[in-house]
């Protein structure tokens, strides 16, 4: 347990480590690479980690240089593992190896948590299926585990359902270009989180796999391509800054985010424009992206693709005047936690209005009261309201260790507010 002393922050200027989402990425691509590949600035956490675990299984030669990491690709053909491959609760490194490991030999099993087994997979499955590939849920509940066979990924014409996921999109494009046939992709629902979307496809082209779009709606990927391996940066995780733009946003302070790009394709870094729209200043800096608190109000905003702020957003809407309501979020349900019922339960323990509806969330500000703050083992309900603490006492967040999964030296950097 770790209780937040509060803390009028004045002016801040912290750093963030490397893109989650960037990093699980640049791994796989590396990994499917026709040389040796740097990766620099890669994040180094729980679920990263599993993701690269799993490819040295797959057959990726790596060397962990401290700063750097060294992989050594497959030239696009995943090698055997008859261990099956956990992923705890690692959502990204389960959709995103679910579709590579089709490219592999034998057979794969990729397993993790008991939350694992409850997170919906089978819209990939089901696009899996269409292609030839016999991937199957082995409970046949249409989750975790999975297995899936190698050796059957030719390619071809494919409808995938991403309105659970963009993720399951992302698996088929990751695969894409190693097949023989290679691609043709018919978005049939969604994407949600279209931003990550874009982030794949910018991934791809970084390393010289050509990719056509119509949109969100349709991709085309040729076979039969290479993963050009070479020297490769992932930015600092907008998602992560969040945190420390909604501390400053709720306290009133100041807080500049080295390295955060508004160029960024991390849809998380729009959260500002929410923060702006609430009464914050936002300063769109070459180095870095600064937010500074103000009277907060609420707002109607649709999150569709930023879901991982909603809980930064609703712990904010607790401290702002009138009703902030969330919307096109149902999708939270499947995340680490069911992050609406989470979010609603802990904010309701500090005396906050609030209402978890099926695809949206109304926050209604007020004066929040202080709390043990269950987690749910999800690291983003641990540093959401982590926030809270800087002005309300006696907020105390229970198992803190879970922001392993996605920020290892969170309460480190989060202590850095105290010398502001």
């Amino acid at each position: 347990m770790i209780e937040i002393k509060p803390h009028r922050i004045g002016r801040c200027r912290i750093s963030v480590p490397g893109s989650k989402s960037y990093t699980h990425r640049t791994l796989i691509a590396a990994a499917l690479s026709d040389g040796s590949c740097t990766v620099r600035n890669a994040l180094r956490s729980q679920d990263t980690q599993l993701t690269l675990a799993a490819l040295e299984k797959m057959g990726a030669v790596v060397a962990d240089h401290r700063q750097t990491l060294s992989i050594r690709g497959l030239h696009g053909r995943l090698k055997p593992c008859r261990e099956p491959l956990y992923l705890a609760n690692s959502g990204t490194s389960m959709r995103l190896l679910a579709g590579v490991a089709a490219l592999g030999e034998g057979s794969y099993t990729l397993t993790g948590t008991p939350r694992m087994s409850h997170r919906p997979i089978a819209h990939l499955l089901a696009a899996l299926n269409q292609l030839g590939i016999a991937a199957r849920s082995l409970n046949g509940n249409g989750c975790p585990p999975v297995e899936i066979p190698g050796g059957q990924a030719a390619g071809g014409p494919v409808a995938i359902d991403c309105s659970v996921s963009s993720q399951f999109l992302s698996s088929l494009l990751l695969m894409a270009p190693c097949t023989s046939k290679g691609l043709s992709i018919t978005v049939s629902h969604g994407p949600v989180s279209r931003p990550y979307v874009d982030m794949t496809v910018e991934i791809l082209r970084r390393f010289g796999i050509r990719v056509e779009r119509d949109a969100y709606t349709r991709f085309e990927v040729t076979g039969n391509q290479a993963y050009r391996a070479g020297d490769f940066a992932v930015e600092p995780d907008a998602s992560q800054a969040g945190y420390f733009w909604g501390a400053a946003a709720i306290t009133g302070g100041s807080v500049t985010v080295n390295g955060v790009s508004v160029d960024s394709t991390q849809g998380d870094v729009g959260l500002v424009r929410v923060f702006e729209q609430m009464g914050c200043r936002v300063d769109r800096g070459s180095s870095g992206i600064s937010v500074t608190g103000g009277d907060l109000r609420a707002v109607t905003v649709d999150m569709a693709d930023m879901p991982d702020m909603v809980p930064t957003l609703a712990v904010v809407a607790a401290f702002a005047d009138g009703t902030t309501v969330i919307e096109n979020v149902s999708h939270l349900k499947a995340k680490e936690s069911d992050r609406l019922a989470s979010t609603c339960a802990e904010l309701k323990k500090m005396g906050i209005a609030a209402v978890a509806e099926k695809d949206r969330l109304l926050v209604t500000g007020g004066a929040p009261c202080g709390a043990s703050i269950d987690t749910y083992d999800d690291h983003r309900i641990a540093m959401s309201f982590a926030m809270a603490g800087l002005v309300v006492p006696e907020v105390r967040i229970l198992d803190p260790n879970c922001v392993e999964k996605s920020f290892p030296n969170f309460w480190e950097v989060w202590e850095t507010l105290y010398a502001c």
